[in-house]
Parts: structure tokens; sequence; C-alpha cells
């Protein structure tokens, strides 16, 4: 599992947290270097960072103690907790009413056992493993003391004399690898939209359609966190209150294929033929 899979699940835990603590209201994990890993859809990166910078001089004085296992701050609407756990630092907002009780269990429980989950399954490279070669026959040689016999001369001397013609390969131009987009899942309907037909942000399609020698792409490939795939056609959006936002407009036939909803995160590459 490669970061960016590794941080789009994280990315879609922190939702989920969300909706079953509603007194969460902000979500987000980091690295010790300060490397935003995830965040929830409700918190603008722009304001992650912020945090994140704010916290530098606190983590670099704890290292003269130990480290910080965890910080807590109050103000009047709500408080800010610091959870460190697997070298990363997890980062909870609550309003003031919240059960922090519970809060702290999905903290301290429920995220260690799904960060424990997510290195489980991810795959391991192999290592120092040699490649797998097919052995070749070894032919014996003559002695130095021996003479070929007259049929492996006559036979030698026919293998050189005849042309060997290869026949003439040509080779077809490989397409460049197909890009895949993060987007996010908005509803699509009406009565005229087809139902088999998403719709893309046009300055997406047009980077596509760049890479691909302006050849118009038409198709798409939809693919969920789960691992759930659906291909089907695809169109500009027309409402350009959409533009440059990252959205998938998806009409409900195919949310329910791919059992998804609106909000949810989707990733999509062009299909080329």
């Amino acid at each position: 599992m490669d970061d960016e899979i590794y941080s789009f699940a994280l990315k879609n835990t922190l939702n989920e947290v969300r909706n079953v603590c509603p007194e969460i209201t902000n979500a987000f994990m980091f690295k010790e270097d300060g490397e935003v890993i995830a965040g929830d859809e409700n918190t603008p990166e722009k304001t992650i960072v912020r945090v994140v910078d704010s916290f530098d001089s606190i983590l670099e004085k704890a290292e003269a103690i130990g480290d910080v296992e965890g910080v807590t701050l109050e103000g009047d609407k709500g408080r800010l907790n610091v959870f460190h756990m697997n070298n990363l630092y997890f980062v909870i907002v609550t309003s003031r009413k919240a059960d922090m009780t519970y809060v702290n269990t999905v903290a301290r429980v429920l995220i260690p056992t799904i960060l424990k989950l997510l290195d489980k399954i991810c795959p391991t490279p192999l290592k120092n493993n040699p490649p797998l070669t097919e052995k070749v026959p070894i032919t014996p040689t003559l002695r130095e003391t021996e003479e070929p016999s007259e049929d492996l001369v006559e036979e030698t001397a026919l293998e050189e004399s005849e042309e060997i013609v290869k026949p003439e390969i040509k080779s077809e131009p490989l397409l460049p690898e197909a890009p895949v987009n993060q987007l996010i899942v908005e509803n699509l309907g009406g009565l005229l939209v087809p139902s088999d037909t998403v719709r893309i942000d046009n300055k997406i399609l047009s980077e596509w359609e760049e890479l691909y020698e302006n050849k118009t792409i038409e198709e798409v490939e939809i693919k969920t966190i789960d691992g759930k795939t659906t291909r089907c056609k695809v169109k500009p959006i027309k409402d350009s209150k959409y533009e440059g936002k990252g959205i998938i407009q998806m009409p409900e036939k195919i949310q329910l294929a791919l059992e998804i909803k609106k909000g949810e995160l989707v990733r999509a590459k062009p299909i080329v033929e």
C-alpha cells in the first residue's frame, strides 16, 4: 500500500470517526517532521498547516524532557487534544460538552487499532529474493585431445552457410500511464441525465486529452476505497461553481453499484484504447 492509498484510507477513517462521534468537530494526523498525513473533509488544509506550525516550538522543547505523549488545550468553545502514537500525532477538536471518556476511547483505542490494521495489510516488498531464471542446459564441450567427428563438421558448416532472416518487428508507441485523480462524489440528477454517465471538471478532462495527444476521453474508470470499480461514460461538468474543486457528479444508479454516497472519495482515471 503506497503513501497515497494509506492517506486515502486514513482520511475516510477520520470522516467516519466524526460520523460516529459528532462531538468531534475536526480531526487530522501529521508526522513528527510536520508532514500532514490525513485530515477529515471538513477541516481546510490551510487550517491544518497553521496548527501543525504552531506546535513546532512545543514539540522541539519536548525533546529535552522525553517527547510529548499528549497535549490538551481548552478554550471558551471547545478543546483541542493531541495524542502521540506510532510516530504520528493525532489531533482532534471537540465541543466543551463532549464526553471525553468516549473521545479518549476513540483516540487511544480505535485509531491505534486502525493504524495497526493498515500496517498489517500493507504488502511487504520482497527483499533479497533472487529473480527466477530459466535453467539453461549446459552443452558439453569437446576435450582438447578429442577431434570433432565428420558429421559435426558438416553440420557446423551448414549452419554457418545458412543466412538467418529475422522478421522485421514493428513496435507501436506505448501510451503513457493513465493518471489517477482523487475526487469527491456529488449527486447528479435530472430527467435528461443518462444513468451511465458521470461528469468531471473540464480542466481535468483537458489535461487527460493533452497527455494522450488530444484524444477525446469518452470513458473513465471509477474505483472506491473498498476496491469496487466500474467503467462509465464521462462528460464535463456544466455548472461553473464546481470548477477546480475536485468534484465528480455521479447518478444514483452508479452510486448504488459502487455502494457509495455523496461526500465520499473515489479515484478516477481515463480509459484510452
